[in-house]
């Protein structure tokens, strides 16, 4: 049988009833306002549970002596509802030194059962969002004529939000994720995610956004084409660049 989900001294049969609790929780307060002593202590056991995942080797420590490389970790003054993209809601955790930070108890209760090569292809889609955004923002710069630009395989006349940015074969999205994995040897386990201010999928480390921006920049061809378009029957068998092909700056 399959054992229960556990986070503080609550078990839930299914998965599905902890994120119903927590949902509960998060709806049942409006924006600014701080949880009460049982929520605010239920959200503790959230945050020990998403930090037992992450957990590695613990540094031991005796008496009252800390390491000086070891630094005290911060105290949860507060947990109030905040709001982010498109007017939701959102736990926001504030500590003991005024800073705080965003956390989504969809991302922490999902992620030990999450496809981990799923999560990795979001965050590096959302890696490049800004990029791509601003290639799409240049063309209409460029090109459009009373709110329309010519998609780029129909040549139709279409609105801004008729259109999305293309990957043209063979360099596609997924197969440029998968080439960065092999050359970067990425441990897909060994990668920490956080969730911004847009609730948005992002890795942790700087690096490894830098990193992955990078190399999607060399490699992408883009297209910017109508939403119903399948461009991989026309640019299968094409592999160099085109003078139609888009490219980040």
């Amino acid at each position: 049988m399959k054992s229960p989900l556990t986070i503080g001294d609550k078990a839930y049969k299914y998965k599905k009833d902890a994120l119903a609790h927590y949902k509960q929780i998060l709806n049942s307060y409006k924006f600014g306002q701080s949880l009460n002593d049982d929520d605010f202590n239920d959200l503790l056991d959230l945050l020990d549970y998403d930090y037992s995942f992450y957990a590695e080797e613990e540094v031991e420590v005796t008496q009252d002596v800390i390491p000086e490389d070891v630094q005290a970790p911060l105290a949860v003054k507060d947990i109030v509802i905040a709001k982010v993209q498109f007017n939701t809601k959102c736990f926001e955790v504030i500590w003991d030194d005024s800073s705080s930070d965003y956390i989504s108890y969809l991302m922490i209760i999902n992620r030990h059962n999450t496809n981990s090569g799923a999560s990795f292809n979001t965050a590096c889609r959302n890696a490049i969002h800004d990029d791509l955004r601003a290639v799409k923002q240049k063309y209409f710069d460029a090109y459009a004529e009373k709110g329309l630009v010519k998609c780029q395989e129909t040549s139709q006349l279409s609105k801004w939000e008729e259109l999305h940015v293309d990957h043209r074969q063979p360099h596609t999205f997924s197969i440029i994720v998968d080439r960065f994995k092999e050359v970067y040897k990425i441990e897909l386990n060994a990668v920490e995610y956080e969730v911004n201010e847009r609730n948005m999928l992002l890795f942790k480390s700087e690096v490894l956004t830098h990193d992955f921006r990078d190399y999607h920049k060399g490699k992408a061809n883009l297209r910017i084409v109508r939403k119903e378009c399948n461009t991989g029957r026309t640019g299968m068998a094409r592999i160099t660049r085109t003078p139609k092909d888009l490219t980040i700056e």
